[in-house]
């Protein structure tokens, strides 16, 4: 029956057109897998008592408006795909629960505001773990979670179920490379070198430039996960040489043009 049930949750996300699915069972989250896990209040299970299973959505923001970021059209596209997890996540969590496995919807966010995240600078459920557990792919140095498919263009969603589904396994190679673009592209230095889980992003500093390119309706930032060369995105846009990042190499003049002509728009 679980078998069953996991295709026919997939048939259900293939016709949302939702490109990233994986699944989890709740008690993974019990054996950390790397130092240091998730505490216990984070867990699916101690979020809603009876969860079996954690399914987790993705949706890539796309890479040619990434590149442009910090933007007005970053920003529009970050806005849309979190509304569009928010109500595929929602409809797949009625839809198990019709169906006799009570589930809920874990929004993409759970912080409120960036000015409530400088204060407590965490969320009340971490996508990114789901998405880890749900072997949809690995961390990065810059603490995002990379996938094969997209690097850490991906915003995520979770739906915690009370229904057994196989799981997926975890993917055991990293994914990041160790270049550091992320560190160095980071302007307020929050993106340390040796990556997660052995250096933290310095949320603070990254909420702090979020504060302010919000006010500028700029946010979010976006500068560390455009120059990760990880994702097959790379290949889809033909956008694998590097050398596109570097100012001073004369293939960057034509996304320095994109780039330059549309932050010249939407923002103060």
């Amino acid at each position: 029956m679980s078998s069953l049930l996991r295709r026919q949750i997939l048939r259900k996300t293939g016709g949302m057109d939702i490109p990233l699915v994986g699944f989890a069972p709740a008690e993974r989250w019990n054996n950390p897998l790397f130092e240091p896990w998730v505490p216990e209040a984070f867990r699916p299970a101690s979020l809603v008592p009876g969860t079996k299973s954690v399914i987790v959505i993705g949706f890539p923001v796309s890479l040619p408006i990434v590149d442009t970021a910090p933007s007005i059209w970053y920003h529009e596209l970050y806005h849309v795909v979190n509304e569009t997890l928010d109500a595929c996540a929602y409809r797949l969590a009625t839809f198990l629960t019709e169906k006799g496995y009570p589930s809920v919807w874990v929004p993409r966010d759970g912080y409120g505001s960036i000015t409530v995240l400088k204060e407590n600078p965490a969320a009340f459920f971490s996508h990114r773990h789901a998405a880890f557990c749900a072997g949809l792919g690995t961390f990065g140095e810059n603490n995002m979670l990379l996938t094969p498919q997209y690097g850490p263009r991906v915003r995520f969603a979770s739906i915690l179920t009370s229904a057994e589904i196989p799981g997926d396994p975890v993917l055991e190679e990293s994914l990041c490379i160790r270049c550091g673009r992320c560190v160095s592209a980071c302007p307020v230095s929050a993106v340390k070198s040796g990556g997660y889980p052995a250096h933290l992003t310095d949320k603070h500093a990254c909420a702090c430039r979020s504060e302010e390119l919000r006010d500028r309706y700029l946010s979010p930032c976006g500068c560390c996960i455009k120059v990760c060369p990880v994702g097959n995105d790379r290949q889809q846009y033909n956008r694998n040489d590097m050398r596109m990042y570097d100012d001073h190499n004369p293939l960057s003049e034509p996304y320095r043009r994109v780039r330059d002509h549309v932050r010249s728009y939407g923002s103060r």
